[in-house]
């Protein structure tokens, strides 16, 4: 205690606690920030693009990449006969036979996988090359959902795992059994979180060049490691650590999490510089980073409580499903394990049981996101604690106050392990029911009723959990397992102060920000610890493997900083104004206890209050090293490693404490729900926060107004969705969307301060509790508006007009959805007519003629008769930001001349395949032409379908009408009777011209 009083006593001081402005905001606002993309190069530098498969689930039979390499400026296409030659796959967290590599090899097995990389002069004519990369696939049946991948007749995505259920582990902790035996009630709940992502403004962005002479890789990365994860990549190289120099920039464009996922790419692209010759840089677009790049882990669950009559739980069951993706990539199953010691929440609840499946799925492989495994977890317990209080017929309030831990009771032990360290759970709810207005927002919420519409109320209590241990993850594998492997644990945090000969401080944090503000609160730190002006400290955040201090924990996650790195940093602070009060003392002559440091001086306590400026007494360690005192060594840089004792490995009951600090979050809302549209209107939203000791309030304002965004996105908006094939099918904005700050209102936030005992200055992490309570706390007041427990994210609008029990109203005319089609991919269709300028019988024999088909295909660049009505055309075809290459072919059936007939294609590209089809019905007008009336239906997979349904159903439109409005065009000699040839002519009439050929 008489250290934690001396801790405290060091930080009672103006900087710590002040809501300082960013000093990282001037350069960004100015538009200088220095991004990965902002970097220099090194000469010779080549750009690289990625070929990723069209396909969920298929077997590579052959890949040539003759043709591309044929292409002008390309030096090298890296596929995965390479990798295989210079690396390895990459270590996974259990014990299966599975293999994952940076590039498919024999088999993909999700849509977007790297399936080979072209290196060029420049990115367009990577781009390009990669159409003329033949890939022959073997198409194989693949498994979407996760309940359907457990069962023994699915697919197997991992031939030497034989399953698709990767691990399972049962957990008892308590007597669960003889408390649900006991219990007055059994209140049960099944709930999918579905898989939402993070959506950076910057996307990844790698540099990797390869040194032949000592077989070393070099590579800049927009990462936020390099966590344990440099130890991977270093593996999958197949070199020592030593040999893959990591680097970072200053700034990074956000990550919430994902850009973790990038680490695959590291490799990846420093393979691609060593068969290139030359460093190589990739800079990854929207659609590969939506389609490719990672998520957060859907999961199914189903969760049971043991109830006595007043609502006080007394046991819980978990029975879980946790969907990774195609690969369990590292960290995971980092998503079930984070969260593990801590299953029972803020809650007092003694006997716990826990099965954990984590299973295979045709998708994306999942990673970290913003609380991690928190948003699983919250969503089922706290949608649970809700259906107990309906169930009942007890207030939700209620329900959530009996059952928090007791005040008295931190440091408290959850049965699974983890130690929460501190808090007052029962005050925080009260001040947030009285200063968040909770009773006034019930007043409105029974106003609204009386009125007829739809408003409810939703609650939601939850730990946040901070400073992972480093041996959670270990937590997958039985005792005997763990016992193999040897112990993994703690959480080193490292930072380094320096003082220069003039005095200048500088620090160096290995923190690896995404713009946080790590920058402003570590200078913060070292100006009250050395009383320095807080102006006169740089900070540099940037990180280089083979020069900076750093650890396995080393990074940006698990909302580490507040609490470990700035710890580390005060503690590096304090061994340097130790050093200098001994070199003061020994000037003065006094006992170091006398020395004293504040306002850019150092002072000598006493009567006449002797001073010297800072710069004077640091600058004697480097200019005058002979008045140095006899146990200073000379030159003031002190480097701090911190580790918290707390942090043990798992023990033989499978006991862990997961992470260091738990923070305390309450949320209450009210929703207004609109009865015609479904559309969901956030009323009040209110969150209360005790992230420990408060470093910089605003810089937490900040990082709970963000979590509060991306936690709103995830309950009202985002999913990345996939069809039945397990085509992509959100891969832009206008299907994934997210919120902007117009649908984004202010929440009432609140603060309460419970200091934790086990970190240097009291903090614990801030910065993702809002993306774990958010979401359910909306359901919740969903739930609570519709009187519904089957509440599914994203509670979208046509999502809750189905709750409400509405049908949805019949498409325009002509707007008919196709049947789904059998590949499962993205369906389109649509009706339309034309007017064209010639009877039915010269529009029809026109048809059948192979130069007029070639004429009006949009794209077609060649057309050649293989038969009867049918033809060999080789097409491009661009929808948004997407591109490709078809070899498609094209029939004329069901003739009646001159009446109907159908157009068909079927088209192959490394981008996919797409299938269409249009009956066409001509119909004699008076006035000597014919109106074409036509239906169409397509079905699209790959990477087309991952545009999503509205911008491919508009792009169809488009492309389809394209043809009828060329074929007018070429019945009236290249003069065209669409509305884009009226616009031309009306233009051409008002300059005074004639209008000419569009």
């Amino acid at each position: 205690m008489e250290a934690l009083r001396e801790v405290e006593r060091e930080v009672r001081q103006s900087e710590i606690g002040r809501s300082r402005e960013r000093v990282e905001d001037d350069a960004l606002l100015r538009g200088a920030g220095r991004y990965a993309d902002d970097l220099a190069v090194p000469p010779g530098t080549l750009q690289a693009a990625v070929l990723r498969s069209p396909h969920a689930h298929a077997r590579i039979r052959a890949l040539d990449s003759s043709a591309a390499l044929a292409v002008d400026g390309v030096h090298a296409v890296l596929t995965g006969e390479d990798v295989t030659a210079w690396a390895a796959p990459f270590p996974v967290g259990v014990r299966e036979p599975m293999e994952h590599w940076c590039l498919a090899v024999e088999r993909v097995r999700y849509v977007g996988e790297p399936v080979a990389v072209v290196v060029a002069d420049d990115r367009y004519i990577a781009e390009d090359a990669l159409e003329h990369i033949d890939v022959d696939y073997e198409l194989l049946a693949p498994v979407i959902d996760p309940e359907a991948a457990t069962e023994a007749s699915a697919p197997v995505l991992h031939e030497g795992v034989g399953a698709n259920v990767v691990s399972e582990r049962h957990f008892r902790y308590g007597e669960p059994e003889e408390a649900f035996a006991a219990a007055d009630h059994h209140v049960s709940l099944e709930v999918r979180y579905p898989r939402n992502s993070c959506t950076p403004v910057e996307c990844y962005v790698v540099l990797a060049s390869y040194d032949v002479a000592a077989g070393a890789y070099d590579a800049t990365a927009n990462f936020q490691g390099p966590f344990a994860l440099h130890s991977v990549m270093a593996r999958a190289l197949k070199v020592p650590a030593s040999r893959l120099r990591l680097r970072t920039p200053a700034d990074s464009g956000g990550s919430f999490g994902i850009k973790q996922g990038v680490f695959p790419y590291v490799v990846l692209m420093a393979l691609a510089a060593r068969k290139a010759g030359a460093p190589v840089k990739w800079v990854e677009d929207r659609l590969e980073h939506l389609q490719a790049a990672s998520s957060a882990t859907n999961r199914v669950s189903e969760i049971e409580a043991a109830v006595t009559a007043h609502g006080r739980v007394t046991a819980l069951r978990y029975n879980q499903i946790d969907d990774c993706g195609a690969y369990l990539r590292a960290p995971e199953p980092a998503t079930f394990y984070r969260m593990h010691g801590t299953m029972t929440g803020a809650y007092d609840i003694r006997h716990l049981a826990v099965r954990n499946r984590v299973v295979l799925t045709n998708k994306t492989p999942t990673g970290l996101n913003r609380g991690f495994g928190g948003p699983q977890v919250y969503y089922a317990l706290e949608r649970l604690m809700q259906h107990i209080a309906v169930t009942l017929d007890l207030d939700s309030l209620e329900v959530i106050r009996r059952n928090l831990v007791p005040a008295d009771a931190f440091p408290y032990r959850a049965p699974a392990g983890s130690l929460l360290d501190s808090g007052d759970y029962q005050a925080a709810v009260d001040l947030a029911v009285r200063q968040g207005g909770l009773q006034s927002l019930r007043e409105r919420r029974d106003a609204a009723r009386r009125e007829g519409r739809l408003y409810g109320i939703g609650l939601c209590a939850a730990v946040e959990p901070s400073i992972s241990n480093m041996g959670y993850i270990t937590t997958v594998m039985p005792p005997e397992e763990r016992r193999k492997a040897g112990p993994k644990n703690g959480a080193v945090s490292t930072a380094t102060v320096s003082v220069d000969p003039l005095g200048a401080v500088s620090v160096h944090v290995s923190s690896t920000p995404q713009g946080q503000g790590h920058r402003t609160v570590a200078a913060q730190v070292v100006a009250d610890v050395l009383g320095i002006p807080f102006e006169s400290i740089t900070v540099n955040v940037e990180l280089d493997t083979q020069k900076d201090p750093w650890s396995i924990a080393s990074g940006n996650y698990s909302s580490r900083f507040s609490g470990a790195v700035a710890g580390a940093v005060h503690k590096a602070a304090v061994r340097v104004r130790e050093r200098l009060a001994d070199i003061a003392a020994r000037q003065f002559g006094v006992e170091a206890a006398a020395i004293r440091f504040a306002d850019g001086r150092v002072h000598v306590d006493g009567g006449d209050e002797t001073s010297v400026s800072f710069h004077r007494v640091a600058g004697t360690a480097h200019w005058s090293p002979a008045l140095l005192p006899e146990s200073e060594p000379g030159g003031l840089r002190e480097t701090a490693f911190w580790t918290p004792p707390e942090l043990a490995a798992p023990d033989e009951g499978d006991h862990i404490n997961s992470s260091l600090c738990y923070g305390f979050v309450f949320d209450f809302c009210g929703v207004e729900i609109d009865p015609v549209t479904g559309r969901v209107r956030l009323d009040r939203y209110v969150t209360l926060h005790d992230p420990g000791r408060i470093l910089n309030p605003e810089l937490v304002d900040g990082q709970v107004r963000g979590g509060f965004a991306q936690g709103l996105g995830a309950a009202l908006m985002e999913e990345l969705a996939y069809g039945e094939d397990g085509s992509f099918l959100a891969g832009t904005l206008a299907d994934y969307l997210i919120p902007t700050a117009m649908e984004v209102p202010e929440p009432v936030i609140l603060h309460m301060e419970t200091p934790s005992p086990f970190t240097p200055l009291g903090a614990k992490g801030v910065g993702e509790g809002n993306n774990m309570s958010t979401p359910v706390c909306i359901a919740n007041a969903v739930a609570d508006a519709l009187g519904r427990a089957d509440i599914e994210l994203p509670l979208t609008p046509a999502r809750v007009r189905a709750l409400i029990g509405i049908d949805e109203p019949p498409p325009p005319a002509g707007l008919e959805p196709a049947a789904s089609p059998a590949a499962g991919g993205s369906s389109l269709s649509a009706s339309d007519s034309v007017e064209l300028p010639a009877p039915p019988e010269t529009v029809f024999a026109r048809m059948l003629e192979p130069q007029t088909l070639a004429a009006i295909i949009p794209g077609c660049h060649h057309l050649q008769a293989v038969g009867e009505n049918a033809y060999r055309a080789d097409v491009t075809v661009g929808v948004g930001m997407i591109r490709a290459r078809y070899e498609a072919s094209v029939t004329l059936s069901d003739l009646d001349p001159p009446h109907a007939l159908r157009l068909s294609g079927v088209g192959k590209s490394a981008m996919g395949t797409a299938e269409g089809s249009a009956r066409v019905r001509l119909t004699a007008l008076d006035n000597g032409g014919t109106r074409l009336d036509y239906d169409y239906e397509a079905a699209i997979g790959g990477k087309f379908a991952s545009v999503g349904g509205r911008m491919l159903q508009g792009a169809a439109r488009v492309i389809v009408g394209q043809i009828f409005s060329r074929l007018a065009a070429e019945l009236d000699g290249g003069r065209a009777s669409s509305p884009w040839r009226r616009v031309v002519d009306t233009i051409a009439r008002l300059l005074g011209g004639r209008g000419g050929r569009s």
